[in-house]
This record gives C-alpha cells, structure tokens and sequence, in this order.
C-alpha cells in the first residue's frame, strides 16, 4: 500500500469513529492545561488528573503560582514523576508567563519554549490544543503507533512530527494527534498490541508483517 493510501485510511476510520477526539487531561483555561501538560511528562494523565485539582484551587493563576516556591508546590505534586523538577518548573513557567507575556499562554511554538519545563512537544500540545494549530506534539504513544501503523520510518520524535505534518492533511493534524495517543494507550499498547481487536490492521504496516505473514506460510 502507498504511503498516501495509508494516510488516507488513517484519516477516514478516525474521522469516522472518533471525530470529536481530545486530551485526557482535565483542565479549564489555557493556564491549567499548561500546567497539566508539564506534569505529564512521562507521567500518565489518570494521575496528572488525579492531582490537579487541589493544585489548581490553591494556585488558580499564574500570578498564585509565581508568589509560592517550589518547596509547597512539591507538596502537591509529590506522587507524579520528577516532582522536585517539576515544582521548580511550574514555578519559573508561571512567572514568566506572567511578566513576559502578560499572563497570556502565547500560541508560537518558539515562544512558548522560552518557559521552564516547555520542551516542543509540550509547546506543540498548547498550540493544537488551545490555539488549534496545525502542530504534531509527538509522545511515545504517537512515535510508536506512527511508526507501527507505517506512517512514518521516523526515528526520532522531530522526524516523526515532520512527517506527519507533511502527510496529514493540514485541517487534521491537530485531531490526528489526539487519534494515535488514544490508540496507542489502548489498543496498541507498547507490550502485547491488542491486534485482535484493533480496527486498522487491513492497513497496519505491523500486522502485515508480524501475522499475515505468518498466515501465509501455514496455508
């Protein structure tokens, strides 16, 4: 199957079975899913989610956030990955979000990685999420469906995102990127890939390899 044939499938069966797909992360202005982003760096969002809301009542706002240190932020995200990291992370984004940018979570990708714990693909996730821009935020879920599904040879998170984003139609690089996390947490997981019941394996470059192939050699 061409490239552009996959693309294609990829495009039709998500547009049709998940069409209104969106972040797991629980969040109600830019601000909070700015936060929520940069705690779930390798973090799962069931406990991102689990977490935020006392975070988020304590420090509604940047200008809260930028006035505490990150000793007490500590106290409320202990349980996720890298807390002590991430506490001094929340604390330099919210004062630089509120003196550089006036309070307001830019949209440019580059500016939005000027901010401590915003690397690009945390800036990506802000900008398709919020501004809907037509930007790839590659996780390990996207680089590792992408790859397997056979939209992309990618060997690196950058390469992957390139790709996509010249294949993807333009008006559904946003929605794609919600498409392959979703996929990839629950039915292509990283271990034992759940091909059984998985919908996409008539163009899965994986399944071919891995069981049509076998079911060719047993006939």
């Amino acid at each position: 199957m061409l490239k552009k044939e996959r693309y294609q499938q990829f495009v039709n069966h998500f547009a049709a079975k998940q069409p209104n797909a969106e972040t797991e992360l629980h969040y109600n202005n830019p601000f909070q899913l700015l936060v929520a982003v940069i705690l779930s760096a390798q973090c799962t969002d069931k406990r991102i989610n689990q977490v935020t809301p006392a975070l988020f009542q304590r420090f509604p706002n940047a200008k809260a956030l930028a006035e505490t240190t990150p000793d007490i932020v500590f106290d409320y995200i202990r349980s996720v990955s890298y807390p002590n990291n991430k506490a001094k992370h929340l604390v330099g984004m919210a004062n630089m979000l509120l003196h550089e940018f006036n309070d307001q979570v830019p949209s440019d990708i580059d500016q939005l990685q000027k901010m401590p714990g915003v690397g690009r693909k945390t800036a990506n996730v802000i900008a398709s999420v919020i501004y809907d821009a037509p930007a790839m935020a590659v996780d390990t879920h996207v680089f590792r469906v992408a790859n397997r599904i056979g939209l992309t040879r990618g060997k690196t998170p950058l390469a992957v995102e390139k790709d996509l984003v010249k294949h993807l139609p333009e008006h559904t690089i946003a929605m794609a990127h919600h498409w392959l996390i979703l996929h990839g947490r629950y039915i292509c997981v990283a271990r034992n890939p759940k091909c059984s019941i998985c919908e996409l394996t008539h163009f899965c470059k994986y399944y071919e390899q891995h069981f049509k192939t076998k079911e060719i050699s047993q006939l």
